[in-house]
């Protein structure tokens, strides 16, 4: 792509090699999710412990989805403008202050603010760290070196720090509650601003500071042109305006994002419809969502698996193309099993339904490394940030859309089959072969002189 700021490559071997690029954007990965894992088990009781309502309590996850899907764009491009490192830096800063704000927010306005920096977060990071980690492995090995294994393991290090964070933000306030008399005891020392539920939050907060200083320290750049606020706010618009112009311009990428969109389907299906399965299934709310937080650490786990054999799917299929066909067919088997299963109770129907769950997860996390490793060899590293905002844009919107239409829908097997069939539609775009990718120009180290943009690297 054109238009973005000058990047002074390092010269060959310069920088982090290959293996110590892979282990800082694995750790990375890993310190973003983690406190985001440890918040999913306890969110909701949270608030409604501090006396909301679920209408606020939706209200809040609204303010999340509907800022991140707003800032998507405009910080990606941040992040091709001013660096990965900065951006980085930033996204885990509002994360530190929007736990804090969850953690001690008896008001709405806190809660809604808290929520509302924590999708600017998640805007923020959505390419960044993965954006680093290809620019870094291409500066020292070229434009041909293999992506897929550290695309790979940085997926399961996301998923595994989910799993994790899920199993200690649930387990946190149980343990808390075995000791006699230590929540009350707490929640009567800080005057009501701490009680169990709140201790995921805040410990996340501080996970959050330990994120930004590993941040800081092991992602180092190499120099970038001097950039004022001017060059700022002008670099951005152009930098979307590219963004926005590559499902047009390469089938392969406009492949990637409709990929992403039936993901977004998939994701919403099973976020919104598991929950009341696993409620219905135990006979009360309580119990449903101690099994749901189990189920849900069991599907990270899986992702994490799918994602670490996705080279191996790669080889056995005989691209990343074909491994994408093949994932993708794994995610619509599990949605179309949950989906026969839905009314049935018995032990069976109960089995192939948690069978096709851990399917779903893990198909999606064999995807999405073998979708990424095209991604970046269609793209170069003035808009590689920019391409991971649109294809995480796609997944998001598609997956507000399709929640709304499964909650409208009436509950049984339909909308389980419709996200089934969105994916297979996803699916199939893999059927033919795209056009083979055109080598990167600027991911061969160089230093440029003479002030002049990188050259486009796709058609």
């Amino acid at each position: 792509m054109t238009g973005g700021p000058v990047v002074a490559a390092p010269a060959p071997g310069r920088g982090p090699d290959e293996v110590t690029a892979r282990r800082r954007f694995v750790t990375v990965s890993f310190l973003f999710w983690f406190p985001i894992g440890m918040s999913i088990a306890t969110g909701v009781l949270l608030f409604t412990e501090r006396g909301m309502g679920l209408a606020a309590i939706a209200g809040f996850y609204a303010v999340h989805s509907l800022t991140a899907a707003a800032m998507e764009l405009p910080t990606g491009g941040l992040s091709d403008v001013i660096g990965r490192r900065p951006v980085l830096a930033i996204a885990g800063l509002l994360n530190l202050a929007a736990f804090t704000l969850i953690g001690l927010g008896a008001a709405g306005w806190a809660v809604a603010l808290g929520m509302g920096l924590m999708g600017l977060a998640r805007a923020l990071s959505s390419g960044p760290a993965e954006a680093w980690y290809v620019d870094t492995v291409h500066a020292h090995g070229g434009p041909d070196v293999d992506l897929r294994t550290g695309l790979a393991r940085g997926s399961s290090a996301t998923s595994a720090a989910l799993a994790l964070g899920t199993l200690l933000g649930g387990g946190l306030p149980w343990l808390l509650g075995l000791a006699p008399g230590l929540g009350e005891w707490l929640t009567d020392a800080t005057g009501g601003l701490v009680i169990p539920l709140s201790v995921p939050a805040l410990l996340g907060a501080l996970v959050e500071v330990v994120f930004v200083l590993y941040v800081l320290s092991a992602l180092t750049e190499p120099p970038r042109s001097r950039t004022g606020v001017r060059g700022v706010v002008g670099g951005v618009p152009a930098a979307i305006a590219a963004g926005l112009r590559l499902g047009a311009r390469d089938a392969l990428i406009r492949r990637i994002l409709l990929t992403a969109s039936a993901a977004g389907a998939a994701l919403a299906a099973v976020e919104l419809l598991t929950p009341g399965r696993a409620a219905a299934l135990m006979g009360t709310a309580e119990s449903g969502a101690l099994v749901f937080a189990g189920l849900a650490c069991a599907g990270f786990l899986c992702s994490a698996l799918g994602s670490q054999l996705a080279p191996l799917v790669a080889r056995f299929a005989g691209s990343s193309e074909r491994a994408v066909l093949v994932s993708l067919g794994l995610v619509t088997l599990g949605l179309t099993l949950l989906g026969l299963t839905a009314h049935a109770m018995s032990a069976l129907a109960t089995t192939v339904a948690v069978t096709g769950y851990g399917l779903v997860y893990l198909g999606l996390g064999a995807a999405g490394p073998n979708e990424n490793d095209l991604l970046h060899r269609r793209v170069d590293a003035s808009g590689r940030a920019t391409a991971l905002s649109v294809q995480s844009l796609s997944l998001q919107l598609v997956a507000a859309g399709a929640g709304l239409g499964a909650g409208a829908l009436p509950p049984g097997p339909l909308p389980w089959l419709l996200a089934a069939t969105a994916v297979l539609a996803g699916a199939l775009l893999w059927v033919r072969r795209a056009a083979p990718a055109k080598p990167l120009p600027d991911a061969v180290p160089r230093t440029e002189t003479d002030g002049s943009a990188p050259v486009s690297a796709h058609p």
